[in-house]
């Protein structure tokens, strides 16, 4: 189905989140991060979720459900381009206070725009994993061959404009799990 490669995006992402979560706490407790575990994060946040993942939706998946009657100017499309742009400009804050963190080791606002992208990615992918994805498989069952072949080109193209590759961010997230878990022993 045409939204399988999606959902594992979202699983991949839901693994990196889950370290940014123990980040945070760590953060919280009074430990120093560094950078080899905070600079993964915002590389995996800007590169595979928004520059590879959401391209694929925005590129492939959203005009296929327009042509399948879905308005882009309204309704579940025109709320996830919207939710896309707020995770862009929530990462953006992130990378800069985790530059300002290294600098200074001043926390605070560092934990704050982590709170908030764990907070608004996980509501994101909630709703495209039980509204979107659900009316894209109703609605694109005849296309969902060629949405398949569409989605794995975009990946490819995206991530090699990079000059990375997909086993690259899985095995960035392995890392980060193992990494976020040692410091915290």
């Amino acid at each position: 189905m045409s939204t399988t490669s999606l959902r594992k995006d979202h699983d991949l992402i839901e693994k990196v989140i889950k370290a940014m979560e123990s980040t945070i706490q760590l953060l919280n407790d009074g430990k120093q991060i560094p950078e080899s575990i905070l600079l993964p994060v915002i590389d995996f946040s800007k590169n595979f979720t928004d520059v590879c993942h959401h391209s694929k939706e925005e590129n492939s998946l959203f005009p296929a459900l327009e042509q399948a009657g879905m308005p882009r100017n309204m309704g579940p499309i025109a709320m996830m381009l919207m939710e896309h742009e707020r995770s862009r400009e929530i990462a953006k804050d992130m990378e800069n206070s985790a530059k300002d963190y290294i600098l200074s080791g001043n926390s605070t606002k560092l934990i704050n725009d982590m709170r908030q992208y764990v907070e608004h990615i996980t509501e994101h992918l909630w709703k495209e994993n039980n509204r979107l994805f659900m009316m894209a498989e109703a609605r694109l069952q005849y296309v969902s061959k060629k949405i398949d072949k569409e989605l794995h080109e975009i990946e490819e193209s995206k991530l090699k404009e990079t000059g990375k590759t997909r086993e690259h961010y899985e095995q960035l997230a392995e890392s980060l799990t193992r990494d976020v878990s040692q410091y915290g022993n």
